[in-house]
């Protein structure tokens, strides 16, 4: 089984998700967790630097986090993905959903 970590930090603007390891069939319910308990309350910026794999499931969680984030006017932010997410975002066409941003400074 792969192994997932996601940390947190909460300031007054967002939630900052630290996440490393791989979102799959096996891990992303951890994922869901931490993204839906934080996007309905703050912006969510996911630092997913240290991902090695991005399933569809975790895209589809990305997807779903993201419209209901819109209704109450929070965003999710993509902080340095790795090329691995670059890849998985790119190929689904959903690049223009999410914004990337390479510092939390970027975050409005």
């Amino acid at each position: 089984m792969d192994n997932l970590v996601i940390t947190e930090k909460l300031n007054d603007t967002f939630v900052l998700l630290t996440v490393s390891g791989s979102i799959n069939s096996y891990t992303y319910h951890e994922f869901e967790k931490k993204v839906y308990g934080h996007i309905k309350e703050h912006s969510v910026v996911l630092d997913v630097s240290r991902i090695t794999n991005l399933s569809s499931s975790g895209l589809g969680i990305l997807m779903a986090a993201s419209e209901d984030g819109d209704e109450l006017n929070n965003k999710i932010y993509i902080l340095n993905p790795s090329e691995v997410v670059k890849l998985a975002i790119a190929s689904t066409g959903f690049s223009e959903v999410f914004p990337v941003i390479h510092s939390l400074d970027e975050v409005k």
